[in-house]
């Protein structure tokens, strides 16, 4: 019996995604992070920088989906919230972990550790700590949810600890097939009978150059955890498309 595969959700927090000033790519990142290991991003949050928004959706999240990031927040200014919500919505107390507040200390030093960076200790009881080879400053994992930082480049690194923590599931393998000269409406017909005829796939449309001088087509994208049944699926597909005389190109 094939076994379902894990699922999970990210909820980017932050006032400065949602005002536009902080342009977000964490989500980008996740999702192909998460792909390579199988598992099924379903779900994408955006909340702001209050305590009982971040913890409504991280608790319907966490119940949801096996797994659940979270990034933005935790860092040692007074907007950083994450850290209390997390705790508040696991009901647990938010203390300085001893191995976090080590690693600040010799981060820092005695004369640049001071009250602000040390809130970055404060872990949700019985949370483990996420190793950040950026800048030091933990993130951490308490049940199913993953806390990351905000800044990219951090998030990223502290990816690494992350994936040998999480259920990996089969790859979904996707192939492309690039239609021009025809708009995404002229080949709909077409496109939904090889999704019903192939119920175990999923079947793209992605329209290109509409309203512009430039060429106009359409990319479909075959996604599916067999492999040959995608391929078979995408050659039957090419078949079909020339049969009525539309050009068309693997990509």
């Amino acid at each position: 019996m094939t076994q379902t595969p894990p699922t999970a959700a990210v909820l980017i927090i932050g006032d400065e995604v949602l005002s536009g000033r902080t342009q977000d790519t964490n989500l980008n990142t996740i999702a192909r992070f998460l792909a390579a290991l199988g598992v099924d991003l379903i779900e994408a949050r955006t909340v702001g920088d209050r305590k009982a928004q971040i913890v409504d959706n991280l608790n319907a999240l966490r119940a949801a989906h096996d797994y659940v990031f979270t990034t933005g927040g935790i860092g040692p200014t007074h907007d950083d919230i994450t850290a209390d919500a997390v705790a508040s919505a696991f009901g647990v107390a938010l203390p300085e972990h001893p191995d976090a507040l080590a690693i600040l200390e010799r981060r820092y030093g005695a004369g640049e550790f001071n009250a602000a960076r040390r809130r970055m200790a404060r872990i949700p009881e019985g949370g483990t700590l996420i190793a950040n080879p950026v800048t030091d400053a933990p993130g951490f994992q308490i049940g199913n949810v993953f806390v990351m930082a905000g800044v990219p480049k951090i998030m990223t690194a502290m990816l690494e600890d992350v994936a040998h923590r999480l259920r990996h599931g089969a790859v979904v393998h996707a192939r492309t097939v690039r239609v021009t000269g025809v708009g995404e409406g002229d080949i709909a017909d077409l496109l939904t009978a090889a999704a019903r005829a192939n119920r175990e796939l999923s079947f793209g449309s992605y329209p290109f150059g509409a309203g512009t001088e430039g060429e106009v087509g359409t990319n479909l994208v075959v996604r599916g955890r067999d492999e040959a049944a995608a391929e078979a699926a995408v050659e039957s597909l090419m078949a079909d498309l020339a049969a009525e005389g539309i050009a068309a190109v693997r990509v």
